[in-house]
This record gives structure tokens, sequence and C-alpha cells, in this order.
């Protein structure tokens, strides 16, 4: 299959998605009500439809789609199949940006907490590429990236145990649980306008993944300018995956799930992988927060919750696999 048809299916499912989007949620809308928000957006109904629920799918999509380019690029980048921004501590260094301006009290300056996650997020990536290009071992890199990560978790303990207002630090707990609820339009604005950037530094680096996959010294041969292309494929991972972190928290597997999904219909190509993996990811999250919508509970179910608990049993048949192939 090739990756344009594939993409033309992911994106008909994703048209789906968001119009079940729509049409899901706690409160039951009528034929006629519908009818009413179509007709008048400043409505009861549209206020839920056009404020509330289109939002919010949106904003799972576009985050979605963040996390699933990132964890293709970081795949592609790192020669390895566990790669991803949440299990190898990328989005934990992003969670810690953003709780330190959250806790520092500069939540409300416009920008503040997506650029703090991006720093995070570029320098947990940073840190992951340098130690990949002098210890090469999958299983060494995946323990690096759990290091990173505990650091990262700890550091954030270490904010939240210093903090000196209940307040804050309960809003940075909801923030780390992830979720897309109460999202607005400049929240799906802000994501979309990173992961513009982010996509067409993917693409420029597309051509110098596949040859990646074959080692450093077969891409030196075809003239490949590797420090380049490492840096764009660095920069683009951490913009989208700290884009990600800023508008919804840390939601983890999408950006290790997406890719698996979505490679062998591209012949395992990490650099045709990349964009379909971006639509696979919007697709999962859009459907799983529309899941802990309809999900009768007291209490809405956290997205980032949700994801763990059923990405956890894909990321073990992930890594049983890999560990098979690694013994080979």
């Amino acid at each position: 299959m090739t990756p344009a048809r594939i993409s033309l299916l992911l994106g008909g499912a994703l048209v789906i998605a968001l119009i079940a989007g729509l049409l899901g949620g706690e409160v039951l809308l009528s034929g006629a009500q519908y009818a009413e928000a179509l007709r008048d957006p400043a409505s009861g109904p549209g206020q839920i439809l056009w404020q509330v629920r289109a939002p919010r799918s949106l904003c799972a999509l576009v985050v979605g789609a963040a996390l699933g380019l990132s964890g293709a690029l970081m795949q592609g980048l790192l020669r390895n199949p566990l790669a991803e921004p949440g299990v190898l501590g990328v989005s934990a260094t992003a969670s810690l940006g953003g709780a330190l301006v959250l806790v520092a009290g500069a939540g409300l300056v416009p920008g503040a907490v997506e650029l703090a996650a991006m720093a995070g997020a570029g320098l947990g990536a940073a840190a992951l590429v340098a130690f990949a290009a002098r210890i090469r071992a999958p299983e060494a890199l995946i323990l690096f990236g759990v290091a990173l990560s505990s650091f990262a978790g700890a550091a954030t303990a270490l904010i939240f145990n210093l903090s000196p207002s209940p307040i804050a630090t309960a809003e940075v707990m909801g923030w780390l649980l992830g979720s897309v609820q109460n999202r607005g339009w400049g929240d799906v604005l802000w994501v979309a306008l990173a992961l513009a950037p982010a996509s067409l530094l993917a693409v420029w680096s597309a051509p110098g993944l596949k040859a990646l996959s074959l080692g450093d010294e077969t891409a030196r041969t075809l003239g490949l300018p590797l420090d380049r292309l490492r840096l764009l494929a660095l920069i683009a991972a951490s913009v989208a995956a700290g884009a990600a972190v800023a508008a919804a928290g840390v939601i983890g597997f999408v950006g290790l799930v997406a890719p698996h999904l979505v490679r062998a219909a591209v012949r395992a190509d990490p650099g045709r992988v990349l964009m379909p993996s971006a639509l696979a990811g919007g697709l999962i999250l859009a459907v799983a927060d529309l899941l802990t919508r309809v999900t009768p509970t007291d209490q809405e179910l956290k997205l980032g919750v949700f994801t763990a608990l059923v990405g956890a049993p894909l990321f073990a048949l992930i890594a049983w696999r890999a560990a098979r192939a690694w013994r080979v």
C-alpha cells in the first residue's frame, strides 16, 4: 500500500472520528438542537457544539498527530522500534519544564508554559541523540531513556514537595495527568502552529532516515549530511512533543503505537512512515478522547490515564517482539 493511499484511508477515518466527537458527549442533543447549533452558534446547543466539542475533538487530533510524528521521527532517527517521547523521557523533560513555569506562577504569561515544555523536550531529545551516537545497543538506549524519564519525574516530584502553593500543585497535577478537556480554539491553534514547521522539518529529514536505517557508515558513503539530518529530525521531534505536552499534558504510548500501526503498509521505510504516523496518532487520540467522554464514570477519565491503560499492554507486546529480533 502506498503512503498516499494509507494517508487517504486514515484521513477518511479522521473525518468520521471528528463527526463522532461532535455527536458524542455527556449531553445528548436532538436533531432539532443540532440544526439550531448550525443556524445560531451563539445558542445553547451552538455553544456546546462549537465552543466545547469541536475544539476539544480537534485538539485531541492535533495533539495525537504531533505525538505520532514525534514517535516516528525518534524511531527512525535512533533506529529503535521502542523509541518514543514518553518511553525515552522526552515527555517527562517537557513536563518538567512546564511544571517549573506553573509553580513559579508564570502560567498566565502567554506562551510561557508552551515554550518551557518545548525547551524541556529539546534537552531530553538532545541527550538521547548524544547517547545514541556513542552507544548503539538498543537495550542501553532504552535504559538511558528510562533513567532520563526517572530523573525528570523525580525533579517534578521535588517541585511538588517544595511548592509553596497547594493551588499550583493541584494545577500541575491535573496538567500532568493529560487531558484535552476544556481546551479551546487557542490550544488547537498553538499545537497546529507548532506542528506545521515540525512537519516541514520532518519532510526535509525524511530522505536521510532510510539511509540512516542502514547505519551511519552507509549513510556517509551516500554523501548525507548526518549532523544536519539529526538536527532537523531532533528539532522536529522536540517541537512536536513539546507542543503536545504543553497543550494536553503527558499522554503516553501514542507516539510509540502509531508508527507501528502503519509501518508494515509502507514497507518499514522510516521516511515514508512519518505522515501516516501523524494521521494514525491523531486518529488514536481522537477516538480515545471520545471514549473517555462516553465512559459512564462519576468523574471523567483523564486522557493520559486512559491511553496508558490501553497502551501499556501494546508496549509490552512491541517490546517482546523487539527483544526477539535483537536475539536473532
